[in-house]
């Protein structure tokens, strides 16, 4: 399926309701239920719609029954998440006939592309909100409060929601996103997000690092800073005396105490410079990770999907990579069976793969999604059979290289992060290591939001094991 730029597409997480703040005092007269779909962007996106509408009076709820507002905040990215996205609003429609007064609305990706078909044909939504129309929502809930249908799709060149304090989702209170940009101008030809959420554009980095300051002073730990291509980021204040980069802006952020973890996502591999690399080695605080998409390992299938980059300039960036920060964490983005790709194309992938020997790998399958240069210029021309053969040789691939990797670690003791109970024992803690991997380990006396020394002695394929240790 296609590539998700902004990575963190925990599939636990799709469809997640955004709950009321545990710190929240204040009653509403108005209740709004809103879930999420896709990337860490939309989930960001959520958190932000949330403190737009509680200026007007909303209170979040995960109580649907309650509700005056469903909204549900939509990805494009791949076909899964329309088709679950269609099957919740016929579900909150059902509901609605019910419901006298109750709104629905879409928000995010699909707004653009499906208004006509969610408004007029199907008659499943009151409102479509794209990403950069949010500041509009009142005046549509007004709108549609009227019995008119109301849409605001459009796009903006500057919008970055940056003055917007988000209401952070109901999660662990210790790791959090903090959006640094907007947009994306890399038209990869099989990804829609240059279409749905517009050109790049930067927001301030003053507010930026404001947000994760807030973030450390209420007791997070950890800030992911996020964008569709987080190296692109490039700040110039209003009378141009000023201007960030992303190498910058990281320092910045991971200046503002030692105990404030920094992880960033996605870099595009064209972009990744070495003055982010030697900030990443300079500050102990910026954890040792990069996601860095491949998508696949064959020049002139890279060329059709226009990544502007080749093997051989990928390969060096890995080494590049491994020679600043040997013990960095590494993963990536796979495509299998995007079109015309050949067997040999195809083993070039899982060439470039044992090269780079991922941690971690996000593997799909091509499926064409409408609106993008893939769908206007090429023939979706592999059957779904091989598509879904070389997919497996690749996951089976990286199966057995994160064995290895995770093998390699045991005996090693990592700083682990303490995000919360383990899921398979309440007498363990969990959190990650540098490198973005989970270590568990017996809950003694620690508490969430510590940081812990850990002797890794056995894992499993996904996790490491460990004691605490002095």
């Amino acid at each position: 399926m296609l590539d998700q730029v902004t990575k963190v597409h925990d599939e636990s997480r799709q469809g997640e309701a955004l709950a009321p703040e545990a710190t929240e005092n204040q009653s509403y007269s108005k209740k709004f239920y809103i879930e999420s779909y896709g990337c860490a962007m939309n989930f960001n996106d959520s958190e932000i719609v949330a403190s737009i509408l509680n200026q007007e009076g909303f209170g979040a709820t995960r109580n649907i029954e309650e509700a005056n507002l469903i909204l549900v905040n939509t990805c494009s990215i791949r076909e899964k998440a329309e088709l679950t996205v269609r099957k919740r609003l016929t579900e909150f429609n059902r509901l609605k006939k019910s419901t006298p007064g109750l709104l629905i609305g879409v928000l995010g990706c699909m707004a653009e592309r499906l208004k006509s078909k969610l408004l007029e044909e199907e008659k499943l939504v009151d409102m479509v909100v794209g990403p950069d129309a949010y500041r509009s929502l009142p005046s549509l809930i007004t709108e549609a409060g009227t019995g008119q249908k109301s849409v605001n799709v459009l796009l903006s060149r500057e919008e970055t929601y940056g003055d917007i304090s988000p209401v952070r989702l109901d999660n662990n209170g210790v790791t959090s996103f903090v959006s640094i940009m907007r947009g994306c101008n890399n038209m990869c030809t099989f990804c829609v997000v240059p279409f749905t959420r517009g050109r790049e554009r930067s927001r301030d980095a003053h507010s930026i690092v404001r947000e994760a300051a807030e973030l450390f002073d209420n007791g997070y730990r950890e800030v992911t800073l996020l964008g569709q291509n987080v190296d692109s980021y490039y700040w110039t204040s209003a009378d141009d005396s000023e201007t960030v980069t992303f190498a910058q802006l990281l320092e910045r952020v991971a200046l503002i105490n030692p105990l404030l973890r920094v992880r960033f996502s996605t870099s595009h591999p064209k972009d990744i410079t070495d003055e982010v690399l030697f900030i990443m080695a300079k500050y102990e605080n910026i954890c040792n990770y990069i996601h860095l998409p491949v998508q696949s390992g064959s020049n002139r299938v890279l060329q059709l999907m226009n990544r502007t980059y080749t093997r051989e300039w990928y390969m060096k960036k890995v080494e590049r990579i491994r020679e600043i920060l040997p013990d960095c964490g590494l993963s990536t983005d796979v495509i299998t069976g995007f079109c015309t790709e050949t067997e040999e194309d195809h083993q070039q992938t899982l060439d470039i793969m044992r090269f780079a020997f991922y941690d971690l790998a996000y593997m799909y399958f091509y499926s064409e999604r409408p609106g993008t240069l893939a769908a206007r210029r090429y023939q979706d021309d592999i059957p779904e059979d091989v598509k879904k053969r070389r997919l497996a040789e690749v996951v089976e691939l990286h199966r057995q290289q994160a064995e290895i990797n995770m093998k390699n670690d045991v005996g090693k003791t990592f700083k682990v992060l303490v995000e919360g109970t383990s899921k398979r024992s309440d007498e363990h803690l969990f959190g990650r290591n540098d490198q973005n991997k989970v270590v568990v380990f017996p809950r003694e006396n620690f508490k969430k939001g510590e940081y812990v020394m850990v002797k890794v002695d056995s894992c499993t394929s996904g996790t490491l094991i460990g004691k605490a240790v002095q």
